[in-house]
């Protein structure tokens, strides 16, 4: 049973991040293409986005390295 909670947590740890990382960052480029002047705030914008979404992915691992080893 144990094993099957570290597994979710890195398959749905993984899973969520990767997908909404994909997402925002399509829908960043075609803004950018749509409308260049707006380029950089944009691309800040998706740097933060994408930093707090790979945070998601961190804490997953940390969690299931928590039930792998206590």
């Amino acid at each position: 049973m144990k094993e099957l909670a570290i597994a979710l947590a890195i398959g749905l740890g993984a899973l969520g991040p990767g997908l909404g990382i994909g997402i925002a960052a399509g829908q960043a480029y075609s803004a950018m293409g749509r409308n260049p002047e707006a380029a950089p705030v944009i691309q800040t914008n998706l740097i933060l986005g994408l930093a707090f979404a790979e945070a998601i992915a961190i804490y997953a691992l940390l969690v299931a390295l928590l039930l792998k080893f206590v």
